[in-house]
């Protein structure tokens, strides 16, 4: 697999698409780190740790639906990829949706949102936008 972040973007849209309650990944640090901020910011409902027959770690996500069945998701865009890297400054970090979608950094200080980087005034290398 030659990009992780976008195979985990990819999961999570496919299951919401299905209509899925829940979906299980492959687990590495910065795909749980990405999916810690979206529980934080209740984009999904919840996620555990497993280990499968083969004994390695996955991850399992709740995804979050409100009363008409529609996803809390409504788009997940993959940023900068493996061929090309996109960086950005404190005061470049995009604003999707006019705010009401987040952008998720990688940063000196850990994967965070685009928000608190902007607020420790870091920038960094843009993951991926959800909105």
């Amino acid at each position: 697999m030659t990009d992780p972040i976008a195979d985990l973007l990819t999961r999570i849209r496919n299951a919401i698409m299905a209509g899925h309650t829940s979906v299980i990944l492959p687990s590495s640090e910065i795909k749980l780190s990405i999916v810690k901020i979206l529980k934080e910011q209740r984009f999904i409902r919840d996620y555990d740790l497993a280990r499968d027959q083969d004994g390695r770690r996955r991850i399992r996500l709740q995804l979050a639906y409100d009363q008409q069945r529609n996803s809390t998701i409504t788009n997940l865009k993959r940023i900068s990829k493996p061929g090309l890297r996109i960086y950005v400054k404190k005061k470049d970090i995009p604003r999707p949706m006019g705010g009401l979608g987040m952008t998720i950094l990688s940063t000196s200080q850990g994967v965070m949102t685009g928000r608190q980087a902007w607020r420790s005034g870091l920038g960094g290398e843009l993951l991926c936008q959800v909105w």
